[in-house]
């Protein structure tokens, strides 16, 4: 039963049923962290849900792939800027491969983003105020660590993460020391703008040098 209802609700989907703003490449700017900017603000402005998130995809070092989904902190000349804890599985794959690619979808705009490119570690003055920028929650999450290890129970979780809050809440600066700042700065950047009747406008953005490459792609 539960089988035929998913294959019945999957099949009753549909994407893209609306009207899609339209996308001219030959207008778009020189380098892809201006349009990411515009292309950004008007995600946010049609109500995308959390148009700051992105998947963010590693290797480890058998070279099985990895994605979850992460915050954008920033996206300027020096990259596009998440943060986590280094002993995180992340933190982990990206120290023995510090290659990385990130996905931003906003399906209300019929819009994708996607960046590859090699990834930095910031300063410890730049995690530390990223993390200091964001609520008392996010903070708690990041003292509690230990992220990716194996969990004994959700009792243990509960105890944990109390503890956190309430350290959180009475020491708004403390520290978390293995929080950590990334910058991924990409070779290739693309920008994908749906359209209704599957003529998607596909702009790759190719680093050769200091220059980038502007090339469509096929749908």
């Amino acid at each position: 039963m539960n089988d035929a209802r998913f294959h019945e609700a999957l099949r009753s989907l549909r994407v893209w049923d609306t009207e899609l703003p339209a996308f001219d490449p030959e207008a778009a700017p020189d380098a892809p962290l201006d349009l990411f900017h515009h292309w950004f603000v008007e995600a946010a402005d049609a109500g995308a849900v959390e148009p700051q998130t992105m998947s963010l995809a590693t290797v480890d070092t058998a070279g099985r792939p990895d994605v979850r989904i992460v915050m954008l902190h920033d996206a300027d000349a020096r990259g596009w800027h998440f943060a986590s804890h280094v002993t995180s599985a992340k933190g982990r794959q990206l120290a023995a491969r510090p290659e990385a690619a990130l996905l931003f979808y906003w399906p209300k705009l019929g819009r994708q983003v996607r960046l590859r490119g090699r990834v930095t570690t910031g300063t410890p003055e730049e995690a530390y105020a990223s993390l200091h920028a964001r609520t008392t929650g996010a903070l708690a999450s990041a003292l509690v660590g230990r992220q990716s290890e194996v969990l004994p129970s959700l009792d243990t979780l509960a105890e944990a993460s109390a503890a956190a809050w309430e350290r959180a809440s009475a020491e708004p600066e403390a520290e978390a020391k293995t929080w950590t700042r990334y910058v991924l700065d990409p070779t290739e950047a693309e920008f994908f703008q749906g359209d209704v009747r599957r003529r998607h406008v596909r702009l790759r953005y190719r680093r050769e040098g200091a220059a980038w490459v502007r090339e469509l792609l096929w749908p």
